[in-house]
């Protein structure tokens, strides 16, 4: 039965990977097999896999069997499912409450990705949000006090104009801003981290305008704690 387990594992590692469609930077699904997949369909699966893993690693019945490695595989997909149902819930909630099409919510299967361009919140240079810019964070506050289970990164970029120094400390100054209104909005403090990242990871090419303006962003990762 030995070599049964990794046969086993081995297929629900090629489904999982066959279900979960990858997505680009810019939040679009690519075409791959598996495409019409939901997220609790994809969570259960992925699940399954690290669940089976598990369990045949451990055999603590020492059958040799693969029972374990089974009985892991169930509540593994049990436990996936349920997490991406949730992460699915969460992303409609958000997406029905903005009423900004500039802001993108991102399902990446394991966080959510609240992407705010500079446009949305700040005047040029500035880490001071604006009115429009507030109120879609308390928007966005309400739904995580909603949703208690999970952390927040709040992550804070830039583009490139500038020096790395500066860049990197409104980046920085932004994040804090960002974080401010959501724990001001009712989000625990300790949920919530900042970090800036400057112009190191941009989305699109600083040697046009659109792109610059695509790359001065702040985004709200969701990060799901069970």
């Amino acid at each position: 039965m030995k070599t049964r387990i990794p046969l086993l594992l081995a297929t629900a590692g090629a489904l999982a990977l066959t279900a979960c469609a990858p997505q680009d930077q810019y939040g679009n699904t690519a075409t791959a097999p598996g495409q019409g997949m939901n997220r609790a369909q994809q969570g259960a699966i992925a699940g399954a896999v690290v669940g089976g893993i598990l369990g045949a690693t451990r055999d603590k019945d020492k059958n040799g069997q693969g029972k374990d490695a089974i009985k892991g595989a169930i509540v593994g997909a049990a436990v996936g499912g349920v997490g991406g149902a949730i992460l699915d819930q969460q992303q409609k909630a958000l997406q029905q409450s903005l009423n900004n099409p500039n802001i993108r919510v991102v399902n990446n299967g394991n966080h959510l990705s609240v992407i705010m361009p500079e446009s949305t919140l700040f005047a040029t240079d500035s880490a001071a949000v604006g009115a429009q810019g507030q109120n879609d964070l308390y928007t966005i506050a309400r739904n995580l006090t909603q949703y208690p289970n999970s952390t927040i990164q709040v992550v804070g970029h830039t583009d490139s104009t500038g020096s790395a120094a500066y860049n990197q400390d409104l980046s920085e100054r932004r994040a804090r801003s960002v974080a401010g209104i959501l724990t001001a909005g009712g989000v625990a403090s300790n949920r919530v981290s900042t970090t800036g990242r400057g112009a190191s990871q941009p989305i699109a090419s600083n040697d046009t305008a659109a792109g610059r303006a695509q790359n001065r962003r702040v985004e709200i990762l969701i990060i799901p704690t069970r």
